[in-house]
């Protein structure tokens, strides 16, 4: 994958989910294929999956792209995404939180 600069376009979502106690495995399962999948997308920039040490139900996702209309009107809608989608509702103990972000700088080793 080619690296690529942030610039005033590119967007940041940052989703904090709160799974029902023992769907932690079945979330992975059914987010590590849309994960693998995005990588793929020409206005895809990178994203991380995070757990929450003291709360193992508990995950945050972080994910930028290129482009906000991108993503809400393209790939928000993508096939790879239905298994998920269709999933994610029984899978939540309470609605997911979503924070949209502007990046300026980004470190990465």
């Amino acid at each position: 994958m080619t690296e690529r600069a942030y610039t005033a376009d590119n967007v940041t979502f940052i989703l904090t989910l709160h799974l029902k106690s023992g769907c932690e495995e079945e979330f992975r399962a059914l987010l590590t294929p849309v994960l693998d999948a995005m990588r793929q997308e020409p206005t895809f920039i990178n994203a991380a999956l995070h757990r929450d040490p003291e709360d193992p139900s508990r995950f945050m996702l972080y994910e930028t792209w290129a482009d906000l209309d991108d993503v809400t009107q393209v790939q928000m809608h993508r096939g790879y995404r239905a298994a998920y989608w269709e999933r994610l509702p029984d899978l939540l103990a309470k609605d997911r939180q979503i924070q949209v972000w502007k990046p300026i700088r980004g470190d990465f080793a």
